[in-house]
């Protein structure tokens, strides 16, 4: 008898096949015959074929944008396991959307994150695997256990080989220093931070830089970009102050409104990002993808069999 401890099921959301193909790839695991379409009225279709009766599921669907269509088909392919008696049900969110809504800043506002979080357990999840939470406090939002991998380990590698010497590493604002800080200890380098004031949520004003960039070799980290503009502009100002070569290095490449062309336009040499949301049309012409898959398939892996996740926080090997 097949017990749950000895079979996997992968299953791919229709948000990001080709990941889930890597990921597929990296762990020598087909993924589960499932068929998810539309019907005439835009209402999700998903009929999963093969039989998951007590195996350890992991369903592959980042929230990325459309946001809203992703979660739907999230919640319902996590309902289809339920009720077909997986054994595990573990959602892999390389992207989490709606987390950067994760308190009530004002009044009369939902906090969105939680909503997420609620519907998922709700549907089915009983674990959830995600990567660089815009908000790490998110994790106590689920009732279930959260992984919650950092995608430093596989940039750090890409900007080691690029050979840059004697780096900076600069946040663009004040709340990423803790990332940052990490950027630094882990390179043997200096810190320095672009101070900011946001005016709306597409527009900023940069005030200065803490920190000496001049004559140096800039590395940006950042959780993702969005509009592109803050990281746009703390490539300028730091170009400004006398910085040579600058890379960006963001785990989520999320590209929306003006993104590509205030990248296309920005000074930085190298933009470095994750492949934890597709990307589907033109790219800035720094633009450099750096996959997660192994480090995904190695922490499913892991979970799969009861093993430590937090060993895969240090540099994947």
């Amino acid at each position: 008898m097949t017990t749950q401890n000895e079979r996997i099921v992968l299953i791919s959301g229709t948000a990001h096949p080709a990941l889930a193909q890597a990921i597929s790839r990296e762990l020598g695991v087909p993924l589960a015959n499932a068929h998810i379409g539309r019907f005439p009225d835009g209402e999700i279709d998903i009929k999963v074929f093969d039989d998951i009766r007590g195996a350890d599921t992991f369903v592959i669907q980042p929230t990325c944008p459309p946001v809203n269509d992703n979660w739907i088909e999230l919640l319902l392919l996590l309902d289809t396991l339920r009720r077909a008696s997986a054994g595990r049900i573990t959602a892999v969110m390389p992207y989490y959307g709606y987390a950067r809504k994760d308190r009530k800043d004002e009044g009369r506002v939902p906090i969105s994150a939680k909503v997420v979080a609620n519907t998922m357990v709700a549907g089915g999840a009983d674990r959830v695997l995600t990567l660089d939470m815009h908000a790490a406090q998110i994790q106590g939002f689920f009732d279930v256990p959260v992984d919650h991998l950092y995608a430093k380990p596989v940039l750090l590698a890409g900007v080691r080989n690029m050979g840059i010497e004697s780096p900076v590493v600069v946040t663009p604002d004040v709340g990423g220093i803790k990332m940052a800080r990490a950027w630094a200890k882990a390179l043997g380098a200096d810190l320095a931070i672009v101070d900011k004031r946001r005016i709306s949520g597409s527009e900023i004003a940069v005030e200065h830089v803490i920190g000496e960039v001049g004559g140096r070799n800039v590395i940006l980290v950042d959780d993702m970009i969005s509009t592109g503009g803050s990281i746009s502009e703390a490539a300028r100002i730091v170009r400004k102050e006398g910085a040579k070569k600058i890379v960006i290095a963001v785990s989520h490449a999320v590209l929306c409104g003006p993104a590509v062309e205030r990248l296309d336009s920005c000074p930085a040499d190298a933009i470095l990002a994750t492949d934890s949301i597709p990307q589907r049309g033109k790219l800035p012409h720094q633009f450099q993808v750096i996959s997660i898959a192994t480090l995904l398939a190695r922490a499913i892996h892991n979970i799969h069999r009861c093993e430590s996740v937090s060993s895969l926080f240090e540099e994947i090997g």
